[in-house]
């Protein structure tokens, strides 16, 4: 039996991941008179703020200074956390709650490892900051998601080494970072997206106990 598990968040616990992008979208036609195309929205899940809004300029083929760069990752946050008052335990994912409670009977110790910064706001607004035994601040990783760095880091704060840990992500930087720090990586979404996980499920409501445990014992 595994000991841990290591959660993303947006995608995974909550449909926050839209959110995200439409704070973007908002940012890029106030700033730039721009409007995003879908397909970056792939690119930026998962990432830290900073690589999201350099994956957004080098698309638009922009140049900012750092003053400029600074302002724009924090005005994004600003308009990310305006429509996070929104959220309500309604907007945790199908079975989620469920898994969770799973998790804690068998006494599976669970840490958020999410670049978002938001997470612990996000937690409370869900019901669900009581569950999880640790949140990583993603501040105080050297190297933010496709780099192991963050789940690394929370299956330390767990007192556990990754390899007794399964990983939870639904963006392909998220796999990457499970697979590279070593423990059993989960995903939550498109097959051919991302094939490089050891299990993949469709959506969360195929997330049970049953089903993370054959995994490990594989």
């Amino acid at each position: 039996m595994f000991k841990g598990a290591l959660f993303d968040l947006d995608g995974v616990i909550a449909n926050t991941a839209d959110l995200h992008f439409k704070a973007w979208q908002k940012l890029a036609r106030n700033y730039f008179k721009a409007e995003l195309p879908i397909e970056l929205e792939e690119k930026t899940k998962g990432i830290s703020r900073s690589d999201s809004l350099q994956v957004i300029l080098d698309s638009l083929k922009i140049t900012l200074t750092s003053t400029e760069f600074s302002h724009l990752a924090n005005e994004k946050n600003e308009i990310y956390k305006a429509y996070l008052d929104k959220l309500t335990v309604a907007d945790i994912l199908p079975g989620i709650d469920n898994f969770i409670a799973e998790l804690k009977t068998q006494h599976i110790r669970l840490a958020l490892a999410s670049a978002s910064q938001n997470g612990p706001v996000i937690l409370q607004k869900l019901g669900l900051a009581t569950a999880f035994d640790t949140i990583v601040d993603p501040k105080q990783v050297a190297h933010g998601k496709p780099a192991p760095d963050i789940f690394i880091a929370a299956a330390q704060s767990l007192n556990l080494q990754p390899v007794q840990c399964i990983g939870l992500e639904d963006s392909i930087a998220g796999i990457t970072a499970i697979n590279a720090s070593g423990a059993i990586s989960i995903a939550i979404g498109d097959a051919a997206k991302l094939k490089a996980a050891y299990k993949i499920v469709a959506d969360t409501t195929q997330l049970n106990l049953a089903t993370v445990t054959a995994v490990f014992k594989h």
